[in-house]
């Protein structure tokens, strides 16, 4: 259970950009106390381009640049960005101990009936790691599913793990791993033939000249198809469902933030263009269905 002081702290904030009104425009009248004692705990899982801290201690990354960008003009200017485990990002989130989660994390159903999310800012397919030269022939899921003898690993609460079982991979065929340096580790070491993560993630992994002399982006590849389409990851930040106040003005500066080329300049930053740009039409609410809150 999160301390007294932190309940009260969250509350300031959202009390801060609530007298705002609205929207947005209206934060030009918060005054200076206000609008300098906003502050906010975030979590990020320390996994590049999604959040991460540099050597020298300051935080970057997609989730990070976008929760400073948006919330900034709301009135929240002191935020403070915490280390966890991806699979713990959202029960620290329930459980008070952090305010948002600013990681690259995917809206699906499941995590839809948890926590609330803002409207969408990346959208990412599906990739996989493998050995150079592709010993295995991997170019979808389909693939795996026809060879039992493929050794697969995940990370451990991924939605590329949920894909690749959606798509008919048995659970227990998938390793799931703590992380992605984990997984790289294991393929390395010749544990695993494969691993399943976000096309971002793979494309960051393979920037270290270490990784990439001896793996490489299993290329074409297929992931879950429904519909007759790829199904892609739409990443946002997730807010606990009691903070739909806060979830809304996020969304409200983001809208603002997309019309004006902002979100686009943050994510040329990590090397996404055009391809992983959402849509107008893709929103939490359809995302989400009967989940959203």
């Amino acid at each position: 259970m999160a301390s007294l002081a932190s309940t009260k702290r969250f509350a300031r904030v959202l009390a801060a950009v609530t007298m705002m009104g609205a929207t947005i425009a209206s934060a030009q009248s918060v005054n200076d106390k206000d609008n300098h004692g906003g502050e906010i705990t975030v979590g990020i899982h320390n996994q590049a381009p999604w959040g991460y801290r540099n050597a020298d201690g300051s935080v970057a990354g997609v989730g990070p640049d976008m929760i400073r960008a948006v919330l900034g003009p709301i009135g929240v200017k002191k935020i403070n960005f915490v280390v966890v485990d991806f699979d713990a990002l959202i029960p620290s989130l329930i459980a008070r101990r952090i305010d948002a989660v600013a990681s690259g994390l995917a809206i699906t159903p499941p995590r839809c009936k948890q926590v609330i999310f803002s409207d969408p800012d990346l959208a990412i397919g599906d990739a996989i790691l493998v050995k150079k030269g592709n010993p295995l022939n991997i170019h979808s899921f389909a693939d795996v599913v026809k060879n039992p003898s493929i050794r697969m690993a995940g990370g451990r609460g991924s939605s590329a793990v949920e894909h690749a079982i959606a798509a008919g991979i048995p659970k227990d065929w998938i390793l799931l791993l703590k992380d992605v340096e984990s997984s790289v580790g294991a393929l390395l070491a010749g544990r695993i033939d494969a691993d399943t993560e976000s096309a971002s993630t793979v494309i960051s992994t393979l920037k270290d000249p270490n990784v990439s002399s001896r793996l490489e982006r299993a290329v074409p590849f297929t992931g879950l198809v429904q519909n007759g389409k790829q199904v892609a990851n739409y990443a946002a930040i997730a807010f606990r469902p009691e903070d739909e106040k806060l979830r809304d003005l996020y969304n409200e500066s983001l809208a603002k933030l997309k019309a004006d080329g902002s979100v686009k300049k943050i994510f040329a930053n990590y090397g996404f263009g055009d391809a992983e740009m959402v849509p107008d039409d893709v929103t939490a609410k359809k995302i989400c269905g009967t989940s959203y809150r």
